[in-house]
């Protein structure tokens, strides 16, 4: 199967099929980042997700994948690095501000940073077009986290210092975008990358979470962050896995602009199947949310 999505790499079904995974992994984007804020302390459950990671891809990476190569190897070291200031960011950001406003800013601001560094190192370039595009999905994003803003009480101190920790998160989310697609396009067996991608990245928040919980405890029962482990483990393989092959068979811009509509899933998901309240607003951000995302992938 890894030869058969090689062959297909920049052709229109390659097109088709980026297409379809970049918009699931942003349904599944959007149940994954919910995991995270709860009763949990982030750094628990963020653990928990990576160490059912390794549990359920070693196997896969062992015994089911060709090995990495020497250069694959380099580069997964340098994940390491990435994703786990990524992963600090985000927990940081989740601990003091609300999900409502952390999560619009970082997947606001990923997208627009994300196609410049696609410009820079695979030589994509977007038309004026879908500039208008991205330009409509992130900024509906951010003024969907600034509309969220009126609805929270938390102090204003700590409402700053998870913007900035927001901000940050969505630099790096552009850097890992970037970064990874160069990992996966140089890897001769995509799945290969997957596989070890998932395990060696994994292997720090475990520890750091068993840390935290050894000195702190857990708000929640032990229970429950377990199995909220074991679902955030699964919806990380189709969520992370499902865009990093998007970029492999077509434009890392296009993707990662379609990914982040997962705010309008999660708005969706809420709706339909919570009974929440969206509101007249709301749906407007979604709709613009959406709308941008349409004129990316129409306008090129």
């Amino acid at each position: 199967m890894g030869e058969w999505l090689v062959s297909i790499a920049g052709t229109p079904e390659g097109a088709r099929l980026a297409t379809l995974l970049a918009l699931l992994s942003a349904v599944c984007h959007a149940a994954f980042g919910a995991l995270q804020k709860g009763r949990h302390d982030p750094f628990l459950i963020r653990g928990a997700i990576d160490a059912w990671l390794v549990v359920i891809t070693l196997p896969v990476a062992l015994f089911l994948v060709p090995w990495p190569t020497p250069q694959t190897f380099l580069i997964l070291l340098g994940a390491v690095v990435i994703h786990f200031t990524y992963k600090a960011t985000v927990a940081f950001a989740y601990q003091r501000a609300a999900y409502t406003v952390v999560y619009p800013v970082i997947r606001g601001t990923g997208p627009l940073v994300t196609v410049f560094g696609a410009a820079l190192i695979f030589q994509e370039h977007f038309t004026a077009t879908q500039w208008v595009g991205v330009a409509c999905l992130s900024g509906a994003m951010l003024l969907l986290a600034l509309r969220n803003i009126g609805e929270e009480t938390i102090d204003r101190r700590g409402l700053a210092m998870g913007l900035v920790w927001a901000l940050l998160g969505g630099l790096l989310v552009a850097v890992y975008t970037v970064y990874d697609a160069y990992g996966i396009r140089q890897s001769a067996n995509p799945f290969t990358f997957l596989a070890w991608f998932f395990v060696i990245t994994a292997l720090d928040f475990p520890i750091l979470a068993a840390y935290r919980y050894r000195r702190y405890g857990s708000d929640g029962p032990v229970r429950d962050l377990v199995w909220k482990g074991l679902a955030g483990a699964l919806i990380a393989w189709v969520s992370f896995g499902g865009v990093m092959m998007a970029t492999r068979l077509d434009k890392v811009g296009e993707a990662a602009v379609l990914r982040e509509t997962s705010p309008v899933f999660a708005a969706l998901i809420g709706w339909f199947i919570l009974g929440e309240r969206v509101g007249p607003r709301r749906l407007v951000l979604m709709a613009l949310i959406a709308l941008g995302a349409i004129i990316v992938e129409t306008g090129g």
